[in-house]
């Protein structure tokens, strides 16, 4: 029976003092046997974790008594094995890299859209003004080959930081309609649908990612699995590994 869970997570939220907090968050999960990785930068946090399910969830119960993570969400799956050979905990630039320092999450998120609301969407064909949808892939193309929501766009971008170029040239598929960026988590289509909206473009991000749309409506209009970056290499839309 599954019985290590595992959790995925990222807040966009001004953090002026990581290099102090890092050793904290550290020794805390490490004091509860958690194993996987936890990312700090100034403009926020993300984090793999994995481990005992009350473990996990008093470490993240501790976390949002700090104001500043208060809002963070989880998304949670299971495994038999724990998928994670060791804690890490790391300062980054940015939690996902975009190279754009003008796109700052952490001052005002892009408009969302749910799950239930996104199925309804693409169960009739169009969004609630009878505008065609267009689902935009901002994962990497290695990451898009185990499963994508059909007729998706995929630009098979080998890192994030290509996705400005790719939306520069792939400007004329997203005019005039509505588009929906996807990832993961949520962390990479936040950026990109930031990035989409000050170049013009009508959109929207997937709330809680691929995970979170598992989570709510299973695999309705998928196909294939979700890649995720640890040992369990994929999850089908039931949120078991492969």
């Amino acid at each position: 029976m599954a019985s290590i869970l595992n959790i995925s997570a990222y807040l966009f939220t001004a953090i002026d003092d990581r290099e102090q907090l890092r050793p904290v968050l550290r020794e805390r999960a490490l004091a509860a046997g958690l194993k996987g990785t936890i990312l700090l930068a100034e403009e926020g946090i993300n984090l793999f974790l994995a481990g005992d399910a009350d473990a996990v969830r008093a470490f993240v119960d501790e976390l949002r008594r700090d104001p500043r993570f208060a809002r963070l969400t989880t998304k949670e799956s299971w495994s038999e094995t724990q998928p994670f050979g060791k804690l890490l905990v790391k300062l980054k630039g940015e939690i996902i890299r975009m190279n754009h320092p003008t796109i700052r999450p952490e001052s005002g998120r892009a408009p969302a859209v749910e799950p239930a609301t996104l199925r309804r969407w693409l169960d009739q064909g169009h969004d609630d003004a009878g505008r065609e949808v267009v689902l935009l892939d901002t994962r990497n193309a290695f990451e898009v080959d185990y499963g994508t929501f059909v007729g998706a766009l995929d630009w098979r971008i080998e890192r994030f930081t290509q996705f400005p170029g790719a939306a520069a040239e792939n400007r004329a598929a997203l005019e005039g309609k509505t588009v929906v960026s996807f990832c993961t988590g949520g962390i990479r289509c936040e950026k990109a649908a930031i990035y989409l909206q000050d170049a013009g473009i009508d959109a929207l991000q997937l709330e809680g990612g691929i995970l979170g749309y598992f989570e709510r409506e299973g695999g309705a209009h998928w196909a294939g699995d979700c890649f995720v970056f640890d040992e369990r290499e994929a999850l089908t839309p039931e949120l078991a590994p492969r």
